[in-house]
């Protein structure tokens, strides 16, 4: 068990809908500079640890980035530090993009 749950873009564009959680874009800033989903925030993957004090333990988190393996790893990491729930957007913003949902 990695202390994290998978989401698919259909979940994540419900939950956003419903409001109450934090999504976090785990890519470097060059990577943001060329698009993000609009409600997210970005905390490059190097930086996760340095800002679990920063994430509230109690609010459902979202982590993606460009395909889903380095939003995985800041989703285990931040699981296995106390974040109650903690999601990965299967994907990536690419799978997103795919959807034909808005990129800021």
């Amino acid at each position: 068990m990695n202390g994290f749950k998978n989401i698919t873009v259909a979940e994540l564009e419900e939950m956003l809908a419903k409001g109450g959680l934090r999504l976090i874009d785990v890519r470097t800033d060059a990577e943001v500079a060329r698009g993000k989903i609009p409600q997210g925030e970005s905390i490059p993957l190097h930086l996760i640890p340095l800002r679990m004090a920063d994430l509230n333990k109690a609010t459902p988190t979202v982590f993606y980035c460009q395909m889903g393996g380095r939003s995985a790893q800041a989703a285990a990491f931040a699981a296995g530090n106390g974040l109650s729930d903690a999601y990965n957007l299967q994907g990536g913003i690419t799978a997103w993009a795919h959807a034909g949902l808005p990129i800021a």
